[in-house]
């Protein structure tokens, strides 16, 4: 008992030095139910990708799990492009990506100047919006698609999602109502949804490690925690096979609100 004890106890001080867990089993779960999220949201059970978002907040700071994350989304990212590379086009997300590399730049420099209780409420009140912009979408669909056919419609969804995805990796939401107000088929949305995504992410990277978000314990971090990535791609394929979209989605959908409020409280 003493053997396995010093076994276990070598472990998480390892885990201490050189990754950004603290050997606290409530944020160790957080943190692979977290990653676990992002594998689902890139399998197809989008609503997935938001819960995420809290649940890194909650293990490893607001601020600090931006930068965390990142690398896991573009591993997920890669995997979604493969998947879904017939389907789409890189013209498509050209006609967004200045907008959108804008607004990464402006997220960048508000990240840079809020501290991790800052960026926590940042964080949680963005998820709120966004959910509720959600809500608003379902019941005014028909409004929102008109508003599409300005001009400026195009490049302001895309800086609001450049924002957005520096300052919290929650643009999914707001990509999804871009992409819908396209009327794309399925298969060219996702093929669509999975460049944009690829793209952005990948801009992101030297900023985030300006910000001394990305390094050296956190590339540790992410090596632990991406087979919880790859199993929630592995797991959603199965999970959407076998139970229906819309209730899974809702239940996400509620838990992530309860979530995000407690993150402003």
């Amino acid at each position: 008992m003493s053997i396995d004890m010093s076994l276990d106890s070598t472990w998480i001080a390892w885990l201490g030095e050189h990754s950004m867990f603290q050997g606290d089993a409530a944020s160790l779960l957080l943190a692979f139910v977290g990653a676990l999220c992002i594998g689902l949201s890139k399998s197809g059970l989008a609503g997935t990708a938001t819960l995420t978002v809290v649940l890194m907040a909650q293990a490893f700071g607001a601020k600090e799990s931006v930068g965390l994350v990142l690398p896991l989304l573009i591993v997920a990212d890669v995997m979604g492009f493969v998947i879904n590379r017939k389907g789409g086009s890189w013209s498509a997300v050209w006609r967004i990506a200045p907008p959108a590399m804008i607004g990464v730049v402006i997220g960048w420099l508000l990240l840079d100047r809020i501290d991790n209780h800052a960026a926590r409420l940042t964080i949680g009140w963005l998820i709120v919006g966004l959910l509720l912009f959600k809500l608003l979408l379902d019941v005014k669909k028909d409004t929102f698609i008109r508003l599409t056919e300005h001009k400026v419609f195009a490049w302001f969804m895309g800086f609001t999602a450049g924002t957005v995805t520096m300052l919290a990796n929650a643009a999914g939401p707001v990509m999804t109502v871009y992409l819908l107000s396209q009327r794309l088929e399925k298969k060219e949305l996702l093929g669509v949804f999975s460049r944009y995504f690829l793209f952005v992410n990948l801009f992101k990277v030297p900023f985030s490690s300006k910000l001394g978000l990305i390094n050296e314990r956190s590339l540790v971090t992410n090596f632990i925690l991406l087979p919880a990535v790859i199993a929630g791609i592995l797991l959603g394929w199965q999970i959407i096979k076998r139970i229906p979209q819309k209730p899974f989605e809702w239940t996400l959908f509620v838990l992530t609100f309860l979530a995000a409020i407690w993150m402003v409280r």
